[in-house]
C-alpha cells in the first residue's frame, strides 16, 4: 500500500485505540499484556504508541493503575477508571453513529440507486 494511504490508516486507527483500551482495561491488566490484547482484537499497535497513551489517559483521569510487585519483575496494572467508563460509553454511542453515517455514505454511492 502506499505511503498516503498507511498515513491515513494510521489517523484513522489512532482514536480507536483509545476507546480500544479503555474497554479492555475494564478488567485491570499491564501494557505488554494490553498489546497482546490489542493486537488479537485487530487494533495491532506498538509499545511507542500505547504507553504515552496510558499515561496520558491516567493522567486525564480515564486509568488508574497500581503496582503489581508479587512478581520477580514488577508491573503496573492499569484499570479504566469510573470517568474512563462514562468516556467509553458515550465514545462507544459516537461511534455507533459515526459507523451508521458510513454506512449510508456507502449504501448512497452504490450504482444501482439513483441520485
Amino acid at each position: 500500500m502506499s505511503d498516503a494511504f498507511e498515513t491515513h490508516l494510521q489517523e484513522l486507527r489512532r482514536g480507536t485505540i483509545v476507546l480500544a483500551c479503555l474497554q479492555l482495561l475494564r478488567t485491570p491488566g499491564y501494557g505488554y499484556g494490553l498489546l497482546l490484547d490489542l493486537e488479537r482484537h485487530g487494533f495491532a499497535t506498538d509499545a511507542n504508541t500505547l504507553y504515552p497513551l496510558l499515561r496520558r489517559l491516567e493522567k486525564q483521569g480515564h486509568l488508574a493503575s497500581e503496582w503489581n510487585t508479587d512478581e520477580a519483575r514488577p508491573r503496573k496494572f492499569y484499570r479504566t477508571s469510573a470517568e474512563g467508563i462514562r468516556l467509553a460509553e458515550t465514545l462507544t454511542t459516537e461511534w455507533l453513529a459515526l459507523t451508521a453515517a458510513i454506512t449510508s455514505l456507502t449504501d448512497d454511492d452504490r450504482p444501482d440507486q439513483e441520485h
